[in-house]
């Protein structure tokens, strides 16, 4: 249903290294690269970074995240442990969410600016 969506940054310099080293063991990528934004996905652009003076404050509950989807269960381990090494904050180790679904397998963390976000699989083991 989406296209593509977007999220405004303090530091696009401090996003960039952290979405590449959490992204790339989903198999997304920096594809565009523009004065103050950045563009991310597999085959096109569907995640934007883009320069705000004010972005959103951090809310944890406000109920607001991002989910990528991984290609397997390891890519949502990988995508946890380069997260947190590269600056981000747990928010729920990777495992099994049977309360949302049988195979749900997810991990959750918080950005830098404090936005959550998740990798998730749905395939089973």
């Amino acid at each position: 249903m989406l296209d593509h969506v977007s999220i405004g940054v303090r530091d696009v310099a401090a996003a960039r290294r952290f979405y590449d080293a959490a992204l790339k063991p989903l198999g997304y990528t920096c594809l565009s690269e523009g004065e103050g934004s950045l563009g991310y996905g597999s085959e096109a652009v569907a995640f934007w970074i883009i320069a705000a003076e004010h972005p959103v404050a951090p809310d944890e509950k406000s109920g607001l995240h991002f989910c990528f989807a991984a290609p397997a269960r390891k890519s949502v381990d990988a995508f946890h442990r380069a997260a947190l090494a590269a600056g981000g904050r747990d928010n729920g180790g990777p495992g099994l969410r049977a309360d949302y679904g049988p195979d749900y397998y997810a991990a959750f963390v918080i950005d830098p600016e404090g936005y959550r976000i998740e990798a998730y699989c749905g395939r089973s083991a």
